[in-house]
């Protein structure tokens, strides 16, 4: 029987990378991982930690308004990109320290530097030869970027040397729409340019009432596709991600890879090769942190937990971080027809008490999505303040089978936005 040096080599150490090797390690696995850029990966360095701290930010600009319509008296305010961009890094560092760290904690062999297959058992970094037994591959994706123009993509975004006064962004998902809002909240001009449906994928009318803020924001928004015509300082191109997955020896290896360059996995998210396994952005299937760490957890817990866990891939909460927020849980109306349902669609519109007094001209919009037969909840699509955390709770009822009863049983919490999930009628 042949003798590995290592149980467990990941290469990536983003989520996924990085939580399958915690895994394993602490279930005695002797593990090593590689990274060649920065720990913490998309999401920790150029995705949904630095993008929520910009929200976070630009959202003052809000606030101000508002509180000016509750009352306070607030001398006009400027906004310090360069203090901005510090605080954030400074932050990211923190964060990417505290992955190794833990890495190391749980007794993983930390390599720093680019790595790749030289056999199906054998990974090369920094000139070192490893073999392993397993091999989990965790190389996340990168920015697509049109073939024309020059652009800007989300990772550039971050590191902007200053703010620019005119933004033109092209792309119709939630990348797009997030930055514009972060934009427009730090006082750029921004017009958004996209190509199709807004939000395709999403609840049609939590997608509308997304456009109409946008708008409201004072958000240019024009569905030409082409930002050839619009004055700008900086064009940022948000039109998707693809996997990183060539370079690293895979097709070399035999891991067969599908039309878009993701490793085609099966739901123990295992390669076309046994002992290869892939999970995250690299798969090409869910693109989001959570499933990522969910994909990770689930490899190392059958590999050397004694825990067999496929994935299953069912009612994933998703979160649009414009200003105000979108969420949801489960299938739209369209998705839930298309599946066989007859449904039943329970829905409410109205403004918010956070609004009363500043007369912002905006709405919260929540609906549920319920099968006329059984009575289960199918879904929950909301837009306003606060959504992504009320669809997070609600997403625990839905998952454990919840019905339209369940809810119309649950005492209010006034006066809440969240009552309304059980007063729909």
């Amino acid at each position: 029987m042949p003798v590995f040096d290592v149980d467990l080599f990941v290469i990536g150490g983003g989520s996924g990378g990085v939580r399958a090797a915690r895994v394993a390690a602490g279930h005695g696995a002797r593990v090593a991982i590689a990274e060649a850029s920065r720990w913490g990966g998309t999401c920790v360095i150029r995705g949904c930690v630095p993008k929520k701290l910009m929200v976070y930010a630009s959202e003052v600009s809000r606030a101000i308004v508002d509180a000016r319509g509750q009352g306070w008296s607030i001398a006009p305010v400027t906004f310090d990109w360069t203090a901005f961009i510090a605080a954030k890094d400074k932050e990211i560092a923190r964060l990417e320290a505290i992955y190794v760290d833990l890495l190391v904690s749980r007794g993983a062999k930390v390599h720093h530097g680019r790595a790749r297959l030289v056999d199906p058992h054998t990974v090369e970094v920094n000139g070192d030869r490893i073999t392993a037994a397993n091999i989990l591959i965790a190389t996340g994706s990168r920015p697509r970027v049109p073939a024309e123009g020059t652009w800007i993509t989300s990772d550039d975004a971050f590191q902007l040397p200053a703010l620019p006064r005119r933004v033109a962004i092209l792309g119709g998902g939630y990348i797009a729409i997030e930055f514009a809002h972060i934009f427009r909240g730090f006082g750029s001009e921004v017009s958004l340019v996209h190509r199709g449906e807004l939000l395709r994928g999403f609840d049609r009318d939590l997608a509308a009432e997304v456009e109409k803020n946008l708008v409201r924001a004072g958000i240019s928004v024009t569905d030409d596709g082409s930002v050839a015509n619009i004055p700008h300082d900086v064009a940022l191109a948000a039109i998707g991600r693809e996997p990183t997955t060539n370079g690293f020896g895979l097709v070399e290896a035999g891991v067969t890879l599908g039309p878009s360059g993701a490793i085609l996995v099966d739901e123990w998210s295992r390669s076309s090769v046994p002992h290869i396994y892939a999970v995250g952005d690299a798969i090409g299937r869910v693109a989001l942190t959570p499933v990522a760490i969910r994909e990770g957890q689930a490899v190392s817990d059958t590999l050397f937990g004694g825990k067999p866990t496929p994935m299953i891939y069912h009612a994933i909460p998703t979160a649009v971080f414009a200003q105000p927020p979108a969420a949801a849980v489960g299938f739209t109306e369209r998705g839930a027809t298309n599946a066989g349902h007859d449904i039943i669609v329970y829905r409410a519109k109205f403004r918010p008490m956070r609004y009363a007094l500043s007369g912002r001209d905006e709405h919260v919009l929540i609906k549920l999505v319920v099968d006329r037969a059984n009575d289960r909840v199918l879904g929950l699509h909301m837009v306003g303040p606060d959504s992504p955390e009320i669809v997070q709770s609600a997403a625990i009822a839905i998952t454990m089978g919840a019905t339209k009863a369940d809810f119309d049983r649950t005492f209010a919490l006034h006066p809440t936005t969240a009552e309304e999930l059980v007063l729909l009628r």
